[in-house]
């Protein structure tokens, strides 16, 4: 069995729901694929690898990004009861979801949280790279860390660049292949330096698209200059470029092995998760899916490293990270 940590789905009441509140302009976020919404047709995707089961997550556009605060907990209510019906009805397809939620209330995104893994059994929570333009080491958002800590279940993070930011501006398309990895690199520097891994030793934090641009400048993080910025000293530094080392990645590269070895290399076999970013990343050259799926199997199974490596990185992380148990 294979499972896939990062399969979007955009539950189809949510996102009716959600597209009546939003202003006309803002429905440009939203991606049209129909295996994202449409369980038939995403069933008949999956089929084509029957070995791969999913871990659903909600996808983009974030809710705090586009609704007010109450609209915004019972929309992530509505998404989150809809995944866990789909889990329920398809138990050896989907072995469980990540929670959405109403990120712009941490009071309310901890109380759904809880709900979400208490009484739905989710596997952990969704966050993203910013929180409406905030960064992720802001410490009005420490107590949804330290509840993750205590469910000792993981947080993905997917990357997302505010309309706003200086940096979507600058590499032109917010949501392009070289703004989001951008971001997810900015937000595990900023939670790497945020004293969270110190504070909560057992976190984790699994980034999309295998940690975006960290593995490829492992040796420009490891240098002592780096964090001068911060006024760290030596032995604060030194800990700061280890903790980029305690985050996981997962194998959203769409084919590209020698990005993976890079990943593989920096990150360790245990820190590494099957992902694909089903069924996004490849536009229409993607099948729908299908083929984002299989150029990762492919690529993973391409990479130079022990068969138990690769059964860790297919399934073995992914159990004991998400507590998931074996399908019946």
């Amino acid at each position: 069995m294979k499972i896939d940590v990062f399969a979007h789905y955009l539950p189809m009441k949510y996102s009716e729901a959600l597209r009546k509140k939003v202003a006309k302009g803002e429905a440009r976020w939203f991606n049209e694929n129909p295996a994202l919404s449409q369980i038939d047709i995403r069933l008949r995707i999956m089929d084509m690898s029957p070995d791969v089961v999913q871990v659903l997550n909600v996808a983009t556009p974030p809710l705090e990004t586009l609704v007010p605060t109450k609209e915004a907990i019972d929309l992530a209510r509505i998404a989150n009861d809809e995944m866990a019906e789909v889990v329920a009805k398809h138990p050896n397809k989907f072995l469980s979801a990540m929670a959405c939620l109403p990120l712009n209330d941490i009071d309310a995104a901890i109380k759904e949280a809880d709900r979400a893994i208490t009484q739905l059994h989710f596997a952990g929570i969704q966050i993203f790279t910013n929180i409406d333009g905030e960064p992720l080491d802001s410490m009005k958002f420490r107590p949804l860390f330290e509840r993750m800590a205590l469910h000792d279940l993981p947080i993905i993070i997917h990357p997302w660049l505010h309309p706003k930011s200086s940096a979507g501006n600058l590499l032109t398309n917010p949501v392009g292949p070289l703004g989001w990895p951008f971001e997810t690199t900015v937000a595990m520097g900023c939670l790497a330096q945020s004293g969270v891994f110190e504070d909560y030793p057992n976190i984790k934090i699994i980034t999309h698209h295998c940690g975006g641009m960290v593995p490829y400048f492992a040796r420009r993080i490891a240098m002592p200059s780096w964090w001068m910025a911060v006024n760290a000293t030596g032995e604060k530094r030194t800990r700061i470029a280890a903790n980029f080392h305690k985050f996981y990645g997962d194998t959203a590269l769409y084919g590209n092995t020698a990005a993976l070895m890079c990943g593989y290399a920096y990150f360790g076999a245990d820190h590494l998760i099957f992902g694909t970013d089903m069924p996004l990343g490849g536009g229409e050259d993607c099948g729908g899916g299908f083929l984002c799926t299989q150029d990762t199997l492919q690529s993973i199974e391409r990479m130079d490293i022990s068969p138990q490596d690769k059964e860790k990185i297919f399934e073995d992380n992914a159990r004991r990270l998400m507590r998931l148990q074996p399908t019946k």
